[in-house]
This record gives C-alpha cells, sequence and structure tokens, in this order.
C-alpha cells in the first residue's frame, strides 16, 4: 500500500491564525450535543454551556467534558469535585445562549433551577447526569474532566445540536426503525 500525501507546500507553512480559523471551520462540521454543566458554591448555581461533552464508558458509567480553563465553572467543580450535566432540548435554545455568556450566578435569575443529588439542575432538560470528577486531563486551552456518573435521569425529546454554528436537532431519516 501506498500513502499519498495531500498537504502542498503552501499548507506545511499556514500561520497559527490560519490554522485556527482552518480548524474551527472544520469542527463546525461535527454536530455536537448542547448541554448546561453545572456546579454550586456556597449555595449559588453556577453553569455555562458546553457542546464538547460525550459518553466514555458503560462500566463504570463515565461522561467527559471539557472546560475553558479560565472559566469559573472549572474552578468551582475543580474545588468541589463533582459537576452536574443537563443534556438541553431543541426547544431550548435560549436557554444555551443564556449560559454561553459570562455571568456568574447570575444567569440562573430568570432560570427555574433545582439541587439534584447535591448540584443545579435544569428541571425541562432531557437528560441529567450528576457526576463525580475522577480526574482532570490537560487540554490545551481546555481541560478535560471525566466524570463518573453517580446518578441519571431522561425524558424523551428531541436534542438541542450545534452544527455549522447554528442550534438544531437530529432527526430520524424516512425509512430507519
Amino acid at each position: 500500500m501506498t500513502a499519498i500525501s495531500t498537504t502542498s507546500s503552501s499548507e506545511s507553512s499556514l500561520d497559527s491564525g490560519d490554522l485556527s480559523r482552518m480548524f474551527r471551520d472544520a469542527m463546525a462540521q461535527v454536530v455536537t450535543p448542547v448541554t448546561v454543566v453545572t456546579g454550586i458554591q456556597e449555595g449559588f448555581p453556577h453553569g455555562t454551556t458546553v457542546s464538547a461533552f460525550a459518553s466514555l464508558s458503560l462500566s463504570p458509567p463515565m461522561v467527559l467534558v471539557s472546560l475553558d480553563r479560565t472559566s469559573e465553572l472549572l474552578s468551582i467543580v475543580g474545588r468541589s469535585g463533582r459537576f452536574g450535566v443537563n443534556v438541553l432540548g431543541s426547544a431550548h435554545s435560549d436557554v444555551a445562549l443564556r449560559f454561553a455568556r459570562k455571568g456568574g450566578a447570575a444567569k440562573f435569575a430568570d432560570t427555574r433551577w433545582l439541587l439534584d443529588h447535591g448540584l443545579p439542575r435544569l428541571p425541562n432538560a432531557l437528560g441529567w447526569l450528576a457526576c463525580e470528577i475522577e480526574s482532570m486531563v490537560d487540554g490545551g486551552d481546555h481541560m478535560v474532566l471525566l466524570g463518573k456518573v453517580l446518578h441519571a435521569d431522561h425524558r424523551d425529546g428531541a436534542p438541542l445540536t450545534y452544527h455549522a454554528r447554528s442550534f438544531g436537532t437530529h432527526t430520524v431519516p424516512d425509512g430507519d426503525p
């Protein structure tokens, strides 16, 4: 088998700005789930919108989430050792936008929430996971949290997804079971 190189000499000399832009554009083609990851500090809820979320293991049940190194939430969940994951439904793009902004506990001002396993839960979310941090892995400008799932809950509905810098949802093609 012969490997064929697809890198041109001009591509190999991309500056970091060009590579960053090309990387962001390529990643915009990946459909991701939209979640709000939460933590609590001194009785006040904190949360942020996260699309870098995935199931990691069934035995034991584990997930991974990625948080910006500079985020207030990373500091909060790092100290407590726990975080919640609220999997948003297709009608929750307003919630995703609200939690994508800076603002700490103020993001919860007009948001219904409750404590579930000691963590802030958005009761209208499609999925809920209460997690304990097993480890934190360096991921460049982010930290990847590997979380052991302590509790899980869900309800049926269409998920909120993010693709091509827009919110949407997943639909089953005609003819699929």
